[in-house]
């Protein structure tokens, strides 16, 4: 069973959000994602100084068996992407709430999310 991370909230589309200094939160993808998705060999992430908003497609993530649209958790201007995971999306799998995280929001507003206990419970992940 995928490892769901307790501090940390969740868009039904499987991304993962931490809040950092200010409004700024991390944006990754959970492991029941990386673990439904299998070897990620792609990422194609928003650029920096683009505007997301919460609940719309704002990139993408290819594996062996398949693509799937990331969707933003929240509103807001992109401040930082993670390079790491362009260049080794295989990060992504092997650390997806430390070193895999995707990029950084300073969010305006955010979508509707999830406890972790209630993603947790929903799409049978353990804390």
């Amino acid at each position: 069973m995928a490892k769901v991370a307790p501090e940390l909230q969740y868009s039904d589309e499987h991304e993962w959000v931490a809040r950092e200094a200010g409004n700024v939160v991390s944006i990754g993808i959970s492991a029941v994602a990386t673990d439904a998705l299998g070897d990620i060999v792609y990422v194609d992430l928003p650029e920096v100084g683009s505007a997301v908003t919460a609940g719309e497609t704002c990139g993408e993530v290819e594996s062996t068996k398949s693509v799937s649209d990331l969707y933003a958790p929240v509103t807001g201007e992109v401040v930082e992407i993670n390079d790491d995971v362009v260049s080794d999306p295989a990060l992504i799998n092997s650390d997806p709430y430390g070193a895999g995280w995707l990029f950084k929001v300073a969010a305006e507003s955010e979508g509707p999310l999830l406890s972790a206990q209630d993603y947790a419970s929903k799409n049978g992940g353990e804390l």
